[in-house]
C-alpha cells in the first residue's frame, strides 16, 4: 500500500490535469486546465474573474484535492465572504468530489463540517474552511507549512482587512494564493490584482460566452433581464469589472453583498414588519409584495395576471395566514393608477393599507425631482450602511441595478421612470419598487412615533430625511 501511494504521488504530483482525468474521470475546460497547470508550475499568485456558472467552484475543488493528496506537510485554507457561499457552494463541491475519489483514497480522509484531513496526519495535512469577515480578519492569517494553498472564493466581497492580515501566509516560498469570483467591485484587493498589481499576478477572465458549461439560453436571458450594456451583464456574464462611470442608481456590489450577507433571519422576528406592494399595470408586469423586518427583506411574493380584486384577495389571504405578531403595521401601496383601487378595498377589509403616490413632491425638494427618485436613493443609502439583508432573488437583483439617474435642468436628481426603461428594452422594476415602498414607512413613524400602530387611514405627511 505504501509503495502504491508513493507511485501515486510520483505520477500526479506535477500534473494536476492528469489527476483530474485519471483519478476523478473528468476532462477540464481549457481555462481550468491552464489554472491547474499554473499552480503546478509554481505560480504563487493566481486571480481569476469570471461570469456565473463557468465551473469555478469545480476547479477549486479539484485543485484542493490534488494539492492535499500529493504533498506533505500541506495546509489548505479556503474562505469566502459568507458562510452560505463557503459551505453551501464551495465546501459542498469539495465534498462532492471527495465522493468521486477511488474508495482506497476516500478511506485516507476524514471529513468534518468545516475541515477535511488525512487520518494519519490531522495536523499535518488538511483543508480548513474559514469565513472571512471584517470583524474577524484572521481567516487567512498564520498559515505556515512546507506547502500552503490559500483559496478565496468570491474575492470581490472579502474585506480588505482579511488580505492585510494574510500577508504573512501569502508570502511563503511555497505558498500559492488562488483568488476568484464575479468581479462585482471596481476597487479593492481583487480588483487591484487585475489592474494595478497585474504584473505580480497570473490572471484570467472567463466569460460565460466562452464556457461550454453555460447555455446560450442563459446568456440571452441575462441580456433580456439586465440589458447588454449594463454593469450587471458585464459582471454576471462577461466577467468584467463594472464601469466606474456608470449612471445606475444602485451599484451591483451593494445588492450582491446584501443578498449574501450573513444575518440570521431569526433576528427579524420581533421587529415591526412593514409591507410594500407594487401593483402591476401591464400584462407583462407582476404585482410584487415585499416584507421588511427591520434591516431584513424576506423572500418576495409575485403575482401575474390577477385583476384588482383577485390581488386584494391574495393580500388578504397573506395577511390572515401571517402569525398575528408578524402582521404588518402598514401595507404601503403605490397608489398611482390601479393601486388606488387596491388601497381603498384593503381599507374596507380593515387592513392597514396606505397609498404612496411616488409621482408627487419629495420631502427634500432641493435634491430630488419626485418621491420615486427620493425613495430609490434612500434605498441606496440603506444598502450602503451594510447591515441590510436581501433575499437571493435574481429578479430583485436585476430590478435594483437597472434604473439610471440623471439631473434635471434645475440640478435635481431624477430616477428614470418605467416608460423610459421600456424604451431601453428593460422591464418594469416591480420587485425593487416594492422594496423601496417598505422604506417609505419611516415617514409615518417620524410623524406618529413607534408606539403601537400608526393611524394608517390618515394622509401621510412625509419627512424622508430619516429613511435609512
Amino acid at each position: 500500500m505504501a509503495n502504491a501511494f508513493v507511485d501515486f504521488i510520483r505520477r500526479y504530483r506535477g500534473d494536476p490535469v492528469l489527476f483530474v482525468r485519471e483519478v476523478l474521470g473528468q476532462i477540464p475546460d481549457e481555462w481550468q486546465a491552464e489554472l491547474l497547470q499554473a499552480i503546478s508550475s509554481g505560480k504563487r499568485r493566481i486571480s481569476v474573474r469570471s461570469g456565473h456558472g463557468v465551473g469555478k467552484s469545480t476547479v477549486f475543488a479539484w485543485a484542493m484535492l490534488w494539492f492535499l493528496m500529493t504533498r506533505y506537510p500541506v495546509k489548505i485554507v479556503v474562505t469566502a465572504p459568507t458562510s452560505a457561499q463557503l459551505f453551501d457552494a464551495l465546501f459542498a463541491e469539495l465534498k462532492r468530489w471527495i465522493n468521486v475519489l477511488p474508495e482506497n483514497l476516500q478511506q485516507l480522509l476524514e471529513i468534518k463540517a468545516d475541515r477535511v484531513y488525512l487520518k494519519a496526519a490531522p495536523e499535518g495535512a488538511f483543508i480548513s474552511a474559514r469565513t472571512s469577515r471584517a470583524e474577524t480578519p484572521e481567516a487567512l492569517q498564520g498559515i505556515h507549512a512546507e506547502h500552503v494553498l490559500l483559496v478565496a472564493d468570491e474575492a470581490s466581497g472579502i474585506p480588505e482587512a482579511v488580505f492585510e492580515a494574510a500577508a504573512g501566509s501569502m508570502s511563503g516560498e511555497h505558498a500559492c494564493t488562488l483568488l476568484a469570483g464575479n468581479p462585482t467591485r471596481s476597487s479593492g484587493f481583487f480588483f487591484d490584482t487585475h489592474n494595478r498589481l497585474k504584473d505580480q499576478w497570473w490572471t484570467r477572465r472567463v466569460s460565460c460566452a466562452d464556457s461550454k458549461r453555460v447555455s446560450k439560453a442563459y446568456i440571452e436571458e441575462m441580456k433580456d433581464r439586465y440589458g447588454e450594456e449594463s454593469n450587471a451583464f458585464r459582471v454576471r456574464v462577461l466577467g468584467e469589472f463594472p464601469l466606474s462611470d456608470d449612471d445606475t442608481v444602485i451599484p451591483i456590489d451593494l445588492v450582491v453583498t446584501a443578498q449574501n450577507r450573513d444575518i440570521d433571519e431569526k433576528n427579524a422576528h420581533g421587529q415591526q414588519p412593514i409591507w410594500g406592494l407594487d401593483v402591476a399595470r401591464f400584462g407583462n408586469d407582476s404585482s410584487v409584495l415585499a416584507k421588511r423586518f427591520g434591516s431584513i427583506i424576506t423572500p418576495l411574493r409575485y403575482w401575474r395576471n390577477l385583476d384588482l380584486m383577485q390581488l386584494v384577495g391574495a393580500i388578504k389571504a397573506e395577511y390572515d395566514s401571517t402569525w398575528p405578531p408578524e402582521r404588518p403595521s402598514e401595507i404601503l401601496v403605490d397608489s398611482i393608477g390601479l393601486g388606488a383601487g387596491v388601497v381603498d378595498r384593503l381599507r374596507e377589509l380593515n387592513l392597514p393599507a396606505r397609498g404612496i403616490n411616488v409621482a408627487e413632491a419629495p420631502s427634500m425638494k432641493a435634491l430630488y425631482q419626485n418621491l420615486r427618485s427620493e425613495l430609490w436613493f434612500k434605498a441606496k443609502a440603506w444598502l450602503e450602511l451594510r447591515h441590510s439583508k436581501l433575499p437571493p432573488d435574481e429578479r430583485l437583483l436585476a430590478d435594483l441595478v437597472a434604473p439610471r439617474y440623471s439631473f434635471t435642468s434645475s440640478g435635481k436628481l431624477k430616477v428614470e421612470g418605467k416608460d423610459e426603461m421600456r424604451k431601453r428594452g428593460l422591464g418594469s422594476p416591480d420587485a425593487a419598487d416594492a422594496v423601496c415602498l417598505t422604506l417609505a414607512h419611516d415617514a409615518a413613524t417620524a410623524l406618529y412615533g413607534m408606539s403601537g400602530r400608526s393611524p394608517w387611514n390618515k394622509p401621510i405627511r412625509r419627512n424622508l430625511q430619516g429613511v435609512i
